[in-house]
């Protein structure tokens, strides 16, 4: 079985993919961090060097390459189910799992994290609340096609059981 986790940048995909490997024991695999090692450099590097359509076009490209993971949990960016019909792609390969939260939920788990972000670097803090309303109601669409919804406030191991189960 293959999972794909997708949400907003902050809503712990990653945090949650290991958590659901650990408990499952099925391989995790960070979307991000598959392309950080096909590229040979940082997503911030790769925003900065192609601009983001050129960065999603890679980023769609090594999501396609992981047709060959049998089994396995894969955090997805915030943004790839958005490009290049990668949550179409993502639903008929596998099973997506939509993480959701509120926006003031990720606007404290983005101000506290201390991963680069090259979507909201340039944002200041007081700006970041709209940004984040904006970006979520035009992902939202994408987001909102996945098989199971989950809220990331309630998210415990227990629903990670549970979801397998039903899986």
């Amino acid at each position: 079985m293959k999972l794909f986790l997708v949400g907003f940048m902050g809503v712990g995909k990653t945090y949650w993919g290991r958590v659901w490997s650990n408990i499952t024991a099925m391989p995790f695999y960070d979307l991000d961090k598959m392309v950080e090692e096909t590229i040979n450099q940082s997503i911030d590097e790769c925003f900065q060097e192609k601009g983001e359509l050129g960065f999603r076009k890679i980023e769609s490209d090594v999501l396609r390459s992981t047709l060959n993971i049998k089994n396995g949990i894969i955090a997805c960016g915030g943004g790839t189910p958005c490009y290049y019909n990668n949550m179409e792609w993502m639903n008929e390969n596998g099973q997506t799992i939509y993480i959701k939260a509120s926006t003031l939920f990720l606007k404290n788990q983005l101000l506290k994290d201390q991963i680069p972000r090259p979507l909201i670097q340039n944002i200041s803090e007081d700006e970041l609340l709209p940004y984040i309303e904006k970006k979520l109601k035009e992902r939202s669409l994408f987001y909102e096609k996945s098989a199971i919804h989950l809220f990331a406030e309630q998210m415990k191991p227990e629903t990670i059981k549970e979801i397998n189960e039903q899986i």
